[in-house]
């Protein structure tokens, strides 16, 4: 089963994408937000994705969401918050062309979400669905994360380039997960590229 919100239809030609994962990245991660009243913007995020599309990356949002699996919101809140996020996009000028999602978890979750699956980052699974679905050039495409399980998946993909945002530099990076770049926010990230 695809988890993902399509806004805009499948490009006619192969382009670029700008991958961003979302809590720590776009908004402040109080873990499992999902209502407005929580979701709180980081500054710098909305200029941040607009500078990507100006530099002709579309942006797509890939996020673990195992809140879903754990119980502690549905699909459907999660939709809600999703599509308003997307307007909130849109009217910052950058049109957001899809949201990814992983509900699950390999072993905090309920049936049918308790599972190892392929989607959760670090796997690349959200990344390659989304190159197939919208016709996404991979190799050219980068993905903004703020966790080293981000970069793994965007290592994992064959992504062009990774960038580890709002790092403090506790989190232990291995060989397989230090970024190519690092940043201190989406806006900050957007300007190395």
């Amino acid at each position: 089963m695809r988890f993902c919100f399509t806004f805009t239809p499948r490009f006619s030609c192969a382009v670029k994408a700008a991958f961003l994962d979302r809590d720590g990245v776009i908004n402040v991660d109080y873990a499992y937000v999902h209502r407005r009243e929580n979701f709180h913007f980081i500054p710098g995020a909305l200029e941040g994705a607009a500078e990507l599309v100006r530099k002709g990356y579309q942006p797509v949002i890939v996020t673990n969401q195992s809140g879903i699996g754990r119980g502690k919101y549905s699909i459907e809140e999660f939709r809600e918050l999703s599509f308003w996020l997307a307007g909130v996009f849109e009217r910052h000028n950058a049109p957001l062309s899809a949201l990814y999602f992983c509900p699950h978890h390999p072993t905090h979750a309920f049936a049918p979400y308790l599972k190892d699956c392929d989607c959760r980052k670090p796997n690349p699974g959200m990344l390659l669905q989304a190159a197939q679905d919208l016709n996404i050039n991979l190799t050219q495409s980068v993905l903004i994360g703020d966790k080293p399980s981000d970069i793994q998946a965007a290592k994992a993909a064959g992504l062009s380039e990774a960038v580890l945002v709002q790092s403090d530099g506790t989190k232990p990076l291995t060989e397989c997960t230090v970024p190519h770049l690092q940043a201190k926010d989406l806006l900050a990230a957007a300007k190395l590229l």
